[in-house]
């Protein structure tokens, strides 16, 4: 069997694993990168995917970074099963087609943009609406602990993950001239008594395990005061608002469960508005309420007394873009949760930038923020952050909740794997960022002896029961060599040229020389943020 990495290696977005085994080529997640320009070009480089033959998909659960380029693979002729739990379809029909208008949206603002500035290159969304569509008729259902064969030599076992709603990690057996081989591949991992959601279940005994580390260097503070700290967010806001950039799937769910439950206890205003402001996260919503039989102890019994975990008394769900614009303008103070929930895309960017800058607003993170993302530089203390081409300087509070986190913590990881802590077992740690993957093979390896190993993006892996993975580097193509020199030789040709025509430009009108002096002050104040930065 081979596994070559075209995502969440090294970094936690763009899961997908080319596997090649029994003749078929198939993959475990197709994800869509995010975080900065570099990193998010990766969803237009995608030749080495072959989407017409990839012979089926196997999905671990709905977040886009783990499913978002499902539509682009059926786009580029991609025509096979995609299998998954049902609850898992259900999101990711109305997760995909969210991604897809999102993509058509900031296609057309950059298509606009370069209109402006008399450019006429097309600026081309990664997919369409109807792409997203059309890749629903090839989701395919299948049930927890129940093995199937999507290919002959190929059978596969989906458990619960207890990180969102169906969400599973994937057991996947190939036997090839006699001998079987036996991976696990964990999706994201959920913690033990999370709201809503049941605790993931114990591994099985495999060969491999291709684990995620998003925390592997860290547990999540105060796991058990979530809803002391989300209500001390809330008493801080001082007449302002709290903006709460959550992801639409689990997180916005489990917001709303902490916010009645708070309510409940008389430790939410009376009068506090609370705004869903995310169509997904209102549909998705929906999705939780026809899969009860997915929650946990806790949730079934509220729901069996006849309350409602996702109902308070002032909480309204704003679908339209209109009613979204009307919430900047609200006076007072009120809750509006919102996606995304890294704040990279979405209509949580326009409410950061018309609260950011206010002294008694509240901002509370509730969820991981990947390198590079908005959401990262403000739990890292940025004084500014960039939206939509202006300085939004941060004067709100920043608040980071890590108890509402999906994913388990270190502790907690080292207890999931320890069930399969057998002699031969290798660990291949995936989804997270180097210094946590680092920090958690080591513990691994003093701790249960076992072979842990970190690969890299585009990093391929021969595996064989009862060896060590062989590994195959790709870096050149992983990671291409930025020409520092070439860019600083060009800078100081231009800035050579500027100084050969600067001897004449007092000569011309003095209107002229302040406009062209106002540009010199706007360059010298990004190459000033450019050097503070290095």
């Amino acid at each position: 069997m081979k596994v070559q990495l075209f995502g969440a290696a090294r970094t936690v977005t763009g899961s997908c694993y080319m596997i090649e085994a029994c003749g078929a080529r198939f993959t475990v997640d197709c994800g869509m990168h995010q975080g900065n320009k570099a990193i998010e070009e990766r969803n237009f480089n995608t030749d080495m995917y072959r989407p017409e033959q990839i012979d089926f998909i196997l999905m671990t659960h709905a977040h886009i970074d783990h499913s978002g380029l499902l539509p682009l693979m059926v786009r580029r002729g991609f025509s096979n099963p995609i299998y998954c739990t049902a609850a898992t379809r259900e999101l990711l029909e109305l997760m995909l087609q969210d991604s897809a208008h999102i993509q058509e949206m900031e296609a057309e603002w950059r298509a606009r943009k370069y209109s402006r500035r008399g450019l006429k290159k097309a600026a081309e969304p990664l997919y369409t609406v109807q792409d997203a569509v059309n890749t629903a008729q090839y989701f395919q259902s299948v049930n927890y602990r129940r093995t199937f064969e999507p290919h002959p030599g190929i059978k596969v076992t989906y458990y619960d993950a207890g990180h969102i709603l169906g969400s599973a990690f994937i057991v996947v057996e190939a036997t090839e001239d006699g001998k079987t081989t036996r991976v696990l591949f964990s999706g994201d991992l959920g913690r033990r008594h999370a709201l809503i959601v049941r605790d993931p279940e114990p591994p099985v005994a495999v060969d491999y395990i291709f684990m995620e580390s998003t925390y592997g260097d860290r547990d999540h503070k105060n796991e058990g005061q979530s809803d002391a700290e989300l209500a001390e967010a809330i008493a801080y806001s001082h007449g302002e608002k709290v903006i709460i950039p959550a992801f639409a799937v689990e997180r916005t769910q489990e917001i709303l469960y902490c916010l009645h439950m708070l309510a409940r206890q008389g430790k939410l205003p009376a009068d506090m508005p609370v705004f869903v402001d995310s169509p997904l996260a209102i549909r998705a919503t929906d999705v939780f309420r026809r899969h009860k039989d997915l929650f946990d102890e806790d949730a079934t019994r509220l729901l069996a007394s006849g309350d409602d975990p996702f109902a308070l008394p002032n909480l309204t769900y704003t679908l339209r873009a209109d009613e979204s614009q009307a919430l900047n303008d609200l006076a007072g103070p009120a809750i509006i949760i919102s996606a995304s929930g890294m704040c990279n895309a979405g209509r949580i960017k326009h409410h950061l930038k018309h609260n950011l800058w206010k002294p008694g607003a509240s901002i509370v993170f509730v969820g991981y923020q990947g390198v590079g993302t908005p959401g990262r530089k403000l739990v890292e203390n940025a004084g500014s952050i960039n939206l939509f081409g202006e300085d939004v300087t941060v004067a709100a509070r920043i608040f980071t909740i890590g108890g509402f986190s999906a994913h388990a913590g270190q502790h907690q990881l080292l207890e999931w794997v320890s069930h399969v802590a057998k002699p031969g077992t290798q660990i291949v740690l995936i989804h997270g960022e180097e210094k946590a993957q680092t920090a958690l093979a080591g513990l691994i390896r003093e701790r249960f002896g076992l072979d842990a190993i970190v690969p890299g993006y585009m990093e391929e892996l021969e595996l064989v029961a009862g060896t060590a993975a062989v590994a195959t580097l790709h870096e050149s193509a992983a990671h291409p060599r930025v020409d520092w020199d070439f860019l600083a030789g060009d800078i100081e040709s231009k800035w050579g040229a500027f100084k050969t025509k600067l001897a004449t430009i007092e000569q011309r009108p003095w209107v002229e020389q302040t406009e062209l002096r106002e540009r010199m002050m706007r360059m010298n104040y990004e190459l000033t943020r450019l050097i503070s930065g290095m």
